[in-house]
């Protein structure tokens, strides 16, 4: 999809793009994006068209764009009643464009406001939407009111994925889409774990838009963010210390008519501990509003998610799949490394240290160059994942000599002139929302790891 020829591209309406859509008016213009409303001129059905304006940066920013614009289209192709489906894409003049639902009845800020939606049953399926992202590997990162839509008929969805696999370049530059307004109210829903990152712990979890969620909840129900005003610069350094202590306004909640029942739910979400808040969608669906959610759950059919990127069913041998990363989609089958070792060892592609699995990281340095390891229990027939890897001394054992590694380093009963130590991550390994510690955990199908920026799914055990 990549053209290393871009130029300028302004569109107007009536403009025909590729002979399908009709330019009908301008939605939005952010930094490097323009939103338009289209008309599929043989359907006679109104589109989203979001076109990346590649024009307005350099050559060597491109790639990394595109990149997160391609992953932004791959995760609207996640089958979900509750997220906002990428339905074409192209490219014009060496830009490319995504084509996506339109959503006609505004965001759930405006919804609210207007009382067209009731708040429960939006979280409801805001949360479904969530958990539909998260079990393929997805974490949102970018969940605010702007990114929630309301449908013609009604119905709720999650929507602006590109922040996918862009964690920490949000703190600093404007997003894709994003005008330094829009990146400074993003600060308003981060949890403290990215705001105050500790050693570079950059390993993104489903209690990311966890947090989000209870920021956003809280905002709606009270007109006011829970940590505070952040107007201006000068707001956002107390902003987020409350947030990072878990100081916030309890009291405006319990005041308002629904507060109590939404008690439970909010506390639970804003713990600033990622360890000890609320740790999947499914927690967080159990205290919602009884009464209301169980009134207004959708009519549709709810099903589990399965993503259309030709994935169809999970694997019938032992896979991991990448399911998010500059790797998207690659596959590694378990069994053929079984020929060779039953210790599978992971960490970040490297030219002097050796691992079974490299995964590719260039955009971020995120995953240690010995990050965890699998193995595999014949008696048991149970796969076991353990943070970090048993490394020897050696500076030889530690590289990657030809395309075989250092049979010192592989063989624990090597000489014993070089002294073996257990060499954990340095940003911890995770599976769903659980660290794994050195000891290990027993993994099962659908699993997600999750390795600094990079989410790996397990299939066919």
């Amino acid at each position: 999809m990549f053209s290393p020829l871009v130029e300028r591209c302004n569109l107007t309406p009536k403009d025909i793009i590729n002979g399908t859509y009709r330019v009908e008016k301008l939605l939005g213009e952010g930094t490097f994006g323009l939103v338009y409303k289209v008309r599929h001129i043989s359907e006679g059905k109104d589109y989203a068209l979001k076109l990346l304006k590649l024009w307005m940066v350099s050559s060597e920013e491109r790639l990394v764009l595109q990149k997160r614009f391609d992953r932004e289209y791959e995760t609207g192709r996640i089958h979900s009643n509750y997220l906002v489906h990428s339905v074409d894409k192209g490219i014009l003049k060496g830009n490319p464009y995504i084509v996506m639902e339109f959503c006609s009845n505004g965001d759930l800020e405006n919804a609210v406001m207007e009382n067209k939606v009731d708040l429960a049953y939006a979280g409801d399926c805001i949360l479904r939407g969530l958990g539909d992202l998260h079990s393929q590997g997805k974490v949102h990162r970018d969940l605010k009111p702007a990114n929630v839509l309301i449908k013609d008929n009604g119905e709720v969805v999650l929507t602006d994925f590109g922040i996918a696999g862009d964690q920490n370049n949000r703190l600093t530059q404007r997003g894709i889409f994003g005008t330094p307004k829009e990146l400074f109210g993003t600060y308003a829903y981060m949890p403290p774990e990215q705001l105050h990152p500790k050693g570079n712990n950059a390993t993104v979890l489903p209690t990311t838009d966890i947090f989000s969620f209870g920021v956003m909840m809280y905002e709606l129900i009270c007109g006011f963010l829970p940590f505070g005003n952040l107007d201006s610069e000068a707001d956002l350094v107390t902003y987020t210390t409350r947030a990072k202590n878990g100081t916030w306004d309890k009291s405006r909640l319990l005041n308002k008519k629904e507060g109590k029942e939404w008690e439970r739910l909010i506390v639970g979400c804003l713990e600033p501990d990622f360890k000890k808040r609320l740790q999947n969608s499914a927690d967080c669906i159990k205290l919602l509003p009884l009464s209301k959610r169980e009134y207004n759950l959708p009519k549709t059919k709810h099903h589990l998610s399965q993503s259309n990127i030709s994935l169809g069913s999970f694997a019938s041998t032992p896979t991991l799949r990448i399911m998010q990363g500059e790797e998207y989609g690659r596959t590694y089958n378990l069994s053929e490394f079984l020929k060779f070792s039953k210790i599978i060892t992971i960490g970040r592609e490297d030219t002097h240290i050796y691992n079974m699995i490299s995964v590719k990281e260039t955009e971020s340095f995120f995953i240690s160059r010995c990050h965890c390891c699998i193995e595999y229990n014949s008696a048991t027939n149970k796969w076991l994942i353990r943070d970090g890897q048993w490394r020897i001394s050696c500076p030889i054992g530690l590289k990657k000599a030809a395309t075989n590694p250092c049979s010192i380093c592989r063989e624990q009963n090597c000489d014993r002139s070089f002294k073996f130590q257990w060499k954990n991550s340095t940003n911890g390994t995770y599976v769903n929302s659980t660290e794994v510690s050195s000891t290990g955990m027993v993994m099962n199908n659908g699993d997600i790891i999750s390795i600094g920026d990079v989410k790996i799914r397990i299939e066919g055990i």
